[in-house]
């Protein structure tokens, strides 16, 4: 049971000084209420199923071994998260299912471009994050068409850039016939 307090008390943020104070002690210095919660959740912890328990444990194990930095960021993440209405959390929980379920190529793609995203400056992120609202919002016709219009842009450039490679060979053609004749 000490052992499961302590995985709730990292979870949500109650062991600061772990390495100082045994989980039992930590526990009672908490306020009632956040005790309450904690047995609460910790309720909660034991109805789910054996394989979800195992999950969460190798879940505490991996955020134990984050750097100090990458812990606090996780964790930051958690209290947002927590922070948002029931339908957000429901949103975000099937939009990660949704990842969890593509091939892991894709799901590096998709990685490398929320990168992207969350490194490029406040304008071009919000432009980005407009586009990406806006393809959410159209049908699904409406997105083919978007995808033939740029298919054809993506060609259409590809046509001029072979036209200027083509006008720039001609040009030293030219330049070599005339230093020749």
């Amino acid at each position: 049971m000490k052992w499961t307090l302590l995985i709730i008390a990292v979870l949500f943020g109650a062991a600061p000084a772990r390495a100082q104070q045994s989980a039992e002690d930590r526990f009672r210095s908490l306020p009632a209420e956040k005790q309450e919660e904690l047995r609460r959740r910790f309720r909660e912890l034991q109805s789910l199923p054996p394989a979800e328990r195992a999950e969460l444990r190798r879940n505490l194990e991996r955020l134990d071994a984050m750097p100090p930095a990458d812990r606090r960021a996780v964790l930051e993440n958690y209290r947002r998260f927590e922070q948002m209405t029931p339908e957000e959390r429901q949103q975000i929980l099937q939009r990660w299912k949704e990842f969890r379920s593509l091939p892991p190529e894709k799901r590096a793609d998709l990685r490398q471009q929320l990168r992207r995203i969350m490194d490029a400056d406040p304008a071009e992120r919000r432009q980005l994050l407009d586009n990406m609202g806006r393809w959410e919002r159209m049908t699904p016709e409406q997105r083919e068409e978007m995808r033939q219009r740029f298919r054809e842009r993506r060609e259409q450039r590809r046509q001029e850039r072979q036209e200027r490679r083509q006008e720039r060979q001609e040009r030293r053609q030219e330049r070599r016939q005339d230093r020749r004749g």
